[in-house]
């Protein structure tokens, strides 16, 4: 079959803009053939090059002392956590496959992050994830389809991990109608690894041979990641090609067999074949080693016949890694694959002239420098929109609304309600290293090869971001670090998934450089190096541009196992204190949006100082034995954080704020920042309040846990109160009434 003529239709069918196609006749000094052409379109995508987005990234805090391998270096970052021992960890997106094949988009974004992190050497030990969908409520064709879509993701991605046998152990899931048709799927994975065990992904050793090894190339995920840099549109469901078919059966062999193989000195590199498949990892690899690759597309193990070497060269079809192994130790790999049943196959070898060189046969279909595909792309500084942050909510346009009833509304919100639905589909226990249950603050996971304690959250509000885009990433990283000192922890590094819409439109472009620019202020107070991520935009739909979306993971070391904390109260008479000063804001609250159906106003303000003393002033008590629970105070407010640390206790809670001069759903729901629910034996009431004294940070005792299953709570001269059965009874059964419904 004859490849069609490069035309300006075909070129821009490739994603490929004008100047840039004349970039490509510069760079090659000829016209490309067929098979360059797609090289250059999936290379060049977002997805791979980061051409809207580079510039941005390099703001991001990326070294420090325990930063073994930076972020943009390799697969995914590496940090020291004492003792010859390290952790790998990344987050990576799925979106648009999710959007046309729920099942398959999600089982396969955790494949490949999870690629992503045995590719460093590093054996993975848990997943986490971040989800978004439209709304579920109702019975319209849209809501049917959301539901549809969160039923499959969640589905695929239990398939992937539980198969693999990989603990899902925490995540967030939110609901909002700005996801409609562009539902996030963003999963994240850690492994473990001992110093010397890293694995670097550069060709390197001119004449080592080069080996594929993993599964068959097939025709599925076809040119995925030029599908993933553009919007969707009703004609989406014709790019189902362009998603890929996970084994994760294979995958588990695959990992096995790689961290075999790493573990002798037949390795000089190894690369995953993720986005773009076989292009990427090939000129990847040349690119980071100053080498050339050359690989002839007739050995590459196929699926099925007739492929085309445009096909072969642009599948992502999964599980499949490259590997450059040192000469003269191919039976090594040989010895190994065969042990693990899987194929491989000799593609090629590391040469000295810095070309990714692609053959068929006798005929050279390829012939492109390798660092102009991987690092010289073009970069773009896209305009962005002036931006007029949003004035404070005025409470006066906003009508009461009785407490009593608007907390069982907010408790059975998707967004706030148990997520248990999702997390009890996933084999959270397996590896038996989980030591906190999902639906807590932070992960809390015991690596014990290690003999290490790790924690792990991942946070955003997406409103808040909606509204004031650096505000919110700001939020997202406090966040984050609040949930990992409520459980004991002290953060590490972050990891994030920039989730944007189109970057051609100014508006979306401010948004995605004010999050960036958010998110470094935040890991430069926390002193927390970004170890890598992910950045998806043109998540847009026919209806729109999803709320900017800036996904925060980060992880932490816990350094006792006395010192792991949960949110959940622990015995009637113990004391609750609050940490951190309760404001009057209500902008962008979750209140607001789920009894008001509003979302506006400016988002609750944030004090990096402030909050680091919180904190600090937390985990100091942690650490003395003083703290039977703590609870970050997040969407719902202070009403909503007391309700959650009562269920599945069998307690109850008696509150009493004092005077007050606001009116009492501001005192109940608002989402004032910093602040923390904890609670101490009665006992140590005044060895706590001696500590947090000589810490400095505000603080006030607020009320005792009850035997008596009733949350009560009394605000200036008004007084509510509710059964804790009824209040988890709609928390619990809100996600499983829509799915079943």
């Amino acid at each position: 079959m004859s490849n069609p003529a490069i035309t300006p239709e075909l070129i821009a069918k490739h994603g490929l803009s004008p100047e840039e196609y004349e970039k490509v006749l510069s760079i090659l000094a000829r016209e490309p053939s067929f098979e360059e052409l797609g090289v250059f379109s999936v290379m060049w995508s977002e997805h791979c090059s980061y051409k809207n987005s580079r510039p941005e990234l390099r703001k991001f805090p990326t070294t420090g002392p325990s930063v073994l391998v930076k972020a943009g270096e390799e697969n995914a970052g590496v940090i020291d956590i004492g003792d010859g021992w390290a952790v790998a960890f990344k987050i990576e997106s799925h979106n648009h496959p999710s959007a046309v094949e729920p099942f398959q988009g999600a089982a396969t974004g955790v494949g490949g992050i999870i690629r992503d992190i045995f590719t460093m050497g590093a054996r993975p030990v848990f997943l986490m994830d971040s989800l978004r969908f439209g709304s579920i409520e109702g019975d319209s064709e849209q809501a049917k389809t959301n539901r549809r879509l969160f039923s499959g993701v969640v589905a695929g991605i239990a398939h992937y991990g539980n198969c693999i046998g990989l603990p899902t152990i925490a995540g967030e899931v939110y609901f909002d109608e700005s996801y409609s048709g562009n539902p996030l799927v963003n999963a994240f994975c850690l492994g473990i690894l001992r110093h010397d065990q890293i694995a670097r992904g550069a060709a390197e050793g001119i004449g080592n041979p080069v080996f594929y090894v993993g599964a068959e190339t097939g025709r599925d995920g076809l040119a995925g990641a030029a599908f993933a840099s553009r919007e969707l549109t009703e004609e989406s469901k014709a790019d189902r090609p362009a998603v890929q078919v996970g084994d994760p059966f294979r995958e588990k062999l695959l990992l096995e067999a790689c961290l075999e193989l790493l573990a002798t000195d037949a390795v000089a590199g190894i690369q995953d074949m993720g986005a773009a498949g076989l292009t990427c990892s090939t000129c990847e690899t040349a690119s980071r080693g100053g080498t050339g690759v050359e690989i002839d597309i007739q050995l590459v193990p196929q699926r099925a016949k007739g492929q085309t070497p445009y096909e072969v060269l642009l599948s992502e079809s999964q599980e499949r890694m490259l590997v450059i192994v040192k000469k003269g130790r191919e039976d090594v790999v040989k010895r190994i694959f065969e042990k693990w049943d899987l194929p491989y196959a000799e593609i090629g070898k590391v040469t000295d002239d810095g070309m990714m060189r692609v053959r068929n046969g006798n005929d050279v279909v390829v012939n492109v420098p390798a660092r102009s595909l991987a690092d010289d792309g073009p970069l773009y500084s896209r305009e962005a929109a002036p931006f007029t942050p949003p004035a404070a909510l005025d409470l006066a346009t906003v009508p009461q609304a009785d407490p009593e009833t608007a907390l069982p509304k907010l408790l059975a919100h998707p967004s706030i309600a148990s997520k248990r639905w999702v997390w009890r589909q996933y084999d959270h226990m397996v590896r038996t290293g989980t030591a906190v249950l999902p639906g807590s603050d932070a992960a809390v996971f015991i690596v014990r090869e290690a003999n290490k304690i790790l924690a792990a959250a991942t946070d955003c509000n997406a409103i808040y971001c909606k509204l004031d885009p650096s505000v919110g990433a700001r939020i997202a990283v406090a966040e984050c670090a609040r949930n990992l000192a409520c459980s004991g922890a002290v953060p590490i590094g972050v990891t994030d998934n920039l989730n944007f819409g189109n970057p051609h439109k100014p508006e979306n472009f401010y948004q995605l450089r004010a999050a960036v620019e958010g998110i470094s202020e935040g890991c430069r107070a926390f002193g927390v190096p970004v170890t890598g991520g992910n950045v998806s935009l043109y998540n847009e739909s026919p209806a729109g541009a999803i709320d900017p979306t800036p996904t925060i993971s980060m992880v932490g070391t816990i350094a006792d196992a006395s010192h792991i904390t949960t949110q959940a109260f622990k015995e009637a008479g113990d004391q609750i204190y609050l940490l951190g000063e309760t404001g009057n804001e209500l902008g962008g609250s979750h209140y607001l949006l789920a009894i008001h159906g509003r979302k506006e106003g400016a988002p609750p303000a944030l004090d990096f100082d402030k909050e680091i003393a919180i904190h600090n002033a937390l985990l100091g008590v942690i650490r003395k034995g003083l703290i039977r629970s703590a609870h970050d105070c997040s969407e719902g407010g202070l009403a909503v954080a007391i309700a959650e640390s009562t269920f599945g206790t069998g307690l109850g809670a008696t509150i009493d704020l004092g005077t007050t001069d606001q009116r009492p759903e501001v005192d109940l729901f608002n989402e004032t920042q910093g602040r923390i629910v904890i609670s101490t034996k009665a006992s140590d009431s005044a060895a706590l309040e001696k500590d947090l004294a000589t810490s400095g940070v505000p603080f006030r005792k607020i009320g005792e846990v009850t035997a008596k299953q009733e949350f009560s709570i009394k605000t200036g001269a008004n007084a509510y109160s509710w059964k804790v059965a009824e209040l988890e009874g709609v928390f619990e059964s809100a996600i499983p009434s829509l799915m079943e419904g």
